[in-house]
Parts: structure tokens; C-alpha cells; sequence
């Protein structure tokens, strides 16, 4: 069974998740020098990132060995309003003291295919280091959300990208029909691959549907997040009460 951790509010789910990716950049950074982190879009982890660039863990995190990605993004220029690379620029990494060439956005102002196909050799490039035998990329951590349809990055209900089993294939363009247009994500066989997958989920919007991925029987091409499923590494739903309510 899947780990559920709940949380009274919004704010101490916040802080228990910037708690969590701060002790294990600390593991990472101790154990192999440095700590490589997949971020997600969307509303949720807006206030994380706030969080995250507050004084309290500026000091908590080696931001010098910190290494970002991104899970998913838009296919929309990195300025623009539903970019999740701005949103964590904005709200994040222009007020920590990570080095530029750290950050690893997806280049999302190309065609999708192209898109996909540099990020692919960018992480193959990155993670060519990993120990042999480990299964790649090998993430130290993977923050998740869930939408209210069931699907986390960009891997949507009854889209091409579920299909993918293939470990060597790590990024996709994913054309979803019922949002006419084209994501970049990592695809199911690179999130399993993490050390740390983090789900992060809040609002009673999301309760009836995060009962039937965590509790219900699986149907993974509904609902893509019952997909995430680690390898070797630890799977953690952080929810606050709201989103728990029908569990």
C-alpha cells in the first residue's frame, strides 16, 4: 500500500514537503556530492517554492549542489504565463544561490518532438555518471501533483505517453486531445526510477479522485498517476486533510 501522509492545512503540508526535499538534498549532497531535484507545474506548488526560497531554507539547503529539472512543461515560450519553468523561476531560483548552469529547463519554444528529443540527451548527458546497474535517469527526488482527472506531470488519461514501458525512453511530446494541445513529460519508467517520489496534493477537489487512484483498483489509463510506482526508491503521498477526506 501506497504511504499517506496527512496534514490539517495547506501551509503545514507545505512546510512537512520543503522539510522533506531539504533533509534528503542533505542525504544526497553527503552521499554522492550532489542532489538532483524534478519539479512540477500547476497551482499547488506555488507556495512551496515561496517556502523553499524563505531565509529559513536558504540555510537548510547546499544550493550549490542542487541540480533542477523539470517533470513536465507546456509547450509555451519559457516567458510565458503557463510556463511551469517561469513559475518556479519566479517563485524559486531567482532568490536562491543556485548556480544558472544548474538549471535544466526543457526548451519548450521548439516543435514538441524536438523539445522532447533535447531534453532526452540533456538527462542522458547528466546522468551518465549514475552507478551501474541503477535504472535512469536515477532522480534523488520527483515532485508530483496530481490533477482532478487522475493524471501527474504530463502523462493524461487515455494519451499515447501511458503506452511507454520502454526504460530507455525518458521523455516524450504527449499530444493531449482534451486540452488540444502538446506536453513535454517524463514518461512513467523515468519517474519510477527516482530515489524520492513525492506526490503533493491539496482541496477537496481532488478527494474523490485521490481516493479512487490510492484505494480504487487500477486503471492506469484513466488514471495515469496509479502509473508511479518506484523501482527502487520511496513513493510518499503528502495530502492535506481536505484532499484526505475520502480516504
Amino acid at each position: 500500500m501506497d504511504q499517506v501522509k496527512v496534514f490539517p492545512t495547506r501551509t503545514a503540508l507545505v512546510q512537512a514537503v520543503a522539510e522533506d526535499i531539504a533533509a534528503c538534498s542533505r542525504e544526497a549532497v553527503n552521499r554522492r556530492g550532489s542532489f538532483s531535484i524534478a519539479l512540477s507545474g500547476g497551482s499547488t506548488p506555488g507556495p512551496l517554492f515561496d517556502r523553499l526560497a524563505s531565509h529559513a531554507f536558504r540555510d537548510q539547503i547546499v544550493w550549490s549542489s542542487v541540480y533542477v529539472f523539470w517533470g513536465d512543461d507546456r509547450t509555451v515560450p519559457p516567458d510565458h504565463e503557463d510556463s511551469n519553468y517561469r513559475l518556479a523561476k519566479e517563485r524559486l531560483l531567482d532568490h536562491v544561490p543556485i548556480p544558472p548552469a544548474q538549471i535544466h529547463r526543457i526548451r519548450t519554444e521548439l516543435a514538441p518532438e524536438q523539445a522532447a528529443g533535447h531534453y532526452q540527451r540533456l538527462l542522458r548527458d547528466f546522468f551518465a555518471e549514475g552507478a551501474p546497474g541503477e535504472p535512469q535517469p536515477r532522480f534523488d527526488y520527483l515532485l508530483q501533483g496530481m490533477g482532478p482527472d487522475g493524471h501527474t506531470a504530463s502523462l493524461f488519461p487515455h494519451t499515447e505517453a501511458l503506452a511507454i514501458t520502454d526504460p530507455d525512453r525518458w521523455v516524450v511530446a504527449n499530444f493531449v486531445p482534451q486540452l488540444d494541445t502538446w506536453r513535454i513529460t517524463l514518461t512513467a519508467p523515468a519517474i519510477n526510477a527516482g530515489r524520492n517520489v513525492i506526490f503533493m496534493v491539496e482541496g477537496e477537489g481532488k478527494a474523490e479522485r485521490l481516493r479512487e487512484v490510492v484505494r480504487g483498483e487500477y486503471h492506469p489509463y484513466a488514471l495515469p498517476s496509479q502509473l508511479i510506482a518506484p523501482v527502487d526508491g520511496r513513493l510518499v503521498w503528502m495530502v492535506d486533510e481536505a484532499a484526505a477526506a475520502r480516504l
